[in-house]
């Protein structure tokens, strides 16, 4: 597969393609789904103004509710999916927009039913679900209603704002078209000596490139772009702002970041607590920065000098087959039972592996309630991809345990328990490959990936996620998003991240504007927590065995069936305190310390 001619799809073996033939024969199967949903989301009117009459008619309109998503949620992944495969099918892309318009339809006609169920008096639901045993099953469901009702708005004005959902993802819409569709960022010539078109796909290898002339000319040729159009993406990014700020005024909340953590049960302290930790620890990363540039030589150490890996890889090609082995092996203190449904899903139709012509660039962890959790890779032999696949499988197997254990209703997960699930495997496969690989080479190269995850994942988030606070705050004050404002602004928290080792340059100003997680705002430091409790749990396991395992096989079968903080005690994690972060920020500062040892 090395080969830098893409394949067709069809050119590729269908053992290296997921089965999504197993949600639906064809497109007549899935069409006869979606006119099911909008039949059955027609029947479901018969509810309006009678779901609180009994608790026989609520505990029907509940099941039916969820009759409805489930069908629904199985024909959105099936055409996301589909479209991913390829994006340059037409009927591909007809399919997601059909599901689309249908989501929105369907959000907007069943839109009355929480304001009437919120309508009841809360003694009254509480008092259904004691009375009929069928309503147990709804009874945290019920319970997180009754915690949303003074954020919940009347019929009418929920349905409006069901219908002008569409225009208030705009911002978004706009980045997203700019971003992936419009912005070209030129050529460069890579270290080959050949002119080659720098695209999003390509940009962080060219950052990690030996040659610091690749890198120099990839990092300029970015943020020339996207300094040619700072203007048009500050005010996609103020409007976008601004949405936060109005939608969570209007449902009474005290802030976009109140509205944005009220989902999970998740207190303002936990956001604060992760930059206050992380700032403590500022001057690790900084003595990581003054290491950085001893070795590298560099007399400035620039931007676009912190990605390029400061140990060279051992040269080494890693199979697909060969990395399901060493994934086996890794996760080996997760027990035989979860080792052999990991192995059984990367080979038996899970996975779709291997990049062709169209497919969605990057990976992920998919699926519907009643569908294998898939996962879409573009493997390409190296070790980088080898932690892709154990990551994805971590978010695979969540999905796997939560599905075979909850019902519908507690399917899914949050964001912030979700990132455990994947950054657990990794800790895990970094662990077995620091303790097996025997190479002082491969060991310091383990080492720095390790710091960099560190750096990228738990350090850089909880700085975007300082930004979007200040940027929320500022528009909540009455201030307006300016370039000016948004640019001084990132380059102030960059340099007090980094520190004096880094060199200031004209064009690290402008990376806020490259980063799409900004448009599902206060988003991004949920990795961050994630990593933390990742890092704390995998310690756990290695260092407490069966009772920590365990622990974690349980959590990974809660689903959504209580509050992401709550369901992290089940495996020994308290989000609500600083010690996970604390814990993951001392790993941090032992691994510099051993680099700066090795090197």
């Amino acid at each position: 597969m090395g080969n830098k001619k893409l394949k067709k799809r069809n050119e590729i073996d269908n053992a290296f393609k997921w089965k999504i033939e197993d949600m639906y024969s064809g497109d007549e199967a899935w069409n006869s789904d979606v006119e099911d949903v909008l039949a059955m989301t027609e029947d479901f009117n018969k509810y309006q103004g009678k779901l609180t009459e009994s608790s026989s008619t609520l505990a029907s309109a509940l099941k039916d509710k969820d009759a409805i998503w489930q069908k629904l949620e199985r024909a959105y992944v099936y055409a996301q999916m589909k479209l991913d495969e390829d994006r340059t099918l037409a009927d591909s892309q007809a399919r997601a927009d059909k599901i689309g318009s249908v989501i929105a339809q369907v959000e907007a006609s069943l839109s009355f039913f929480t304001p009437e169920v919120l309508s009841a008096p809360a003694e009254k639901l509480v008092g259904f679900v004691d009375e009929n045993p069928e309503l147990e099953m709804y009874r945290f469901v019920l319970e997180d209603l009754i915690r949303r009702k003074e954020h919940i708005l009347t019929d009418a004005e929920e349905r409006l704002l069901a219908q002008i959902s569409e225009v208030t993802d705009a911002p978004d819409s706009i980045f997203s078209m700019l971003n992936d569709a419009d912005m070209k960022f030129g050529t460069i010539i890579d270290e080959e000596g050949q002119e080659v078109p720098l695209t999003h796909g390509n940009y962080i290898s060219f950052m990690e490139s030996a040659d610091r002339k690749v890198r120099e000319q990839a990092y300029t040729n970015m943020y020339e772009s996207y300094k040619a159009l700072i203007n048009t993406i500050s005010t996609a990014y103020n409007y976008n702002v601004k949405t936060d700020v109005i939608g969570a005024r209007i449902r009474n909340y005290d802030s976009a970041r109140d509205a944005a953590l009220f989902d999970g049960d998740i207190s303002g302290e936990v956001y604060d607590n992760l930059i206050d930790v992380v700032h403590q620890y500022l001057p690790v990363l900084h003595k990581y920065m003054e290491l950085r540039k001893k070795v590298l030589g560099v007399e400035d150490l620039k931007m676009h000098d912190i990605y390029v890996p400061l140990v060279k890889i051992p040269k080494n090609e890693i199979s697909y087959d060969n990395a399901v082995e060493i994934m086996k092996e890794a996760l080996s203190p997760l027990g035989k039972e979860y080792t052999d449904q990991a192995v059984k899903g990367a080979k038996g139709g899970w996975v779709d592996i291997y990049e062709n012509e169209g497919k969605r660039s990057g990976a992920y962890s998919f699926g519907s309630y009643d569908s294998y959790p898939y996962i879409l890779l573009n493997y390409s032999d190296s070790l980088k991809d080898v932690f892709t696949l154990v990551h994805e499988m971590g978010h695979s197997m969540h999905s796997y345990y939560t599905r075979k254990t909850q019902p519908f209703t507690y399917g899914s997960h949050s964001i912030f328990t979700a990132e455990v699930a994947s950054t657990v495997n990794e800790s895990l496969l970094m662990q077995h490959l620091l303790k097996t690989k025997t190479d002082p080479e491969m060991k310091k190269y383990l080492i720095n990936y390790h710091i960099e995850e560190f750096r990228t994942t738990l350090i850089r988030q909880t700085m975007f996620a300082e930004f979007e606070d200040l940027a929320h705050k500022y528009v909540a004050e009455g201030g307006s998003l300016t370039a000016e404002w948004l640019c001084d602004t990132y380059n102030r928290l960059n340099s007090q991240y980094h520190g004096p080792a880094l060199s200031e340059d004209d064009y690290i100003k402008y990376e806020w504007a490259r980063i799409p997680h900004f448009y599902r705002s206060f988003y991004v430091y949920q990795y961050a927590t994630g990593y933390s409790a990742a890092t704390a749990i995998s310690n756990r396991i290695l260092n407490e065995g069966e009772a920590a395992k365990d622990d974690y096989l349980k959590f990974l079968t809660t689903g959504d069936s209580d509050y992401p903080v709550e369901l992290l005690k089940i495996a020994g994690v308290d989000m609500s305190t600083k010690k996970p972060i604390i814990a993951a920020m001392e790993t941090f500062k032992k691994l510099v310390e051993e680099l700066e040892r090795l090197l």
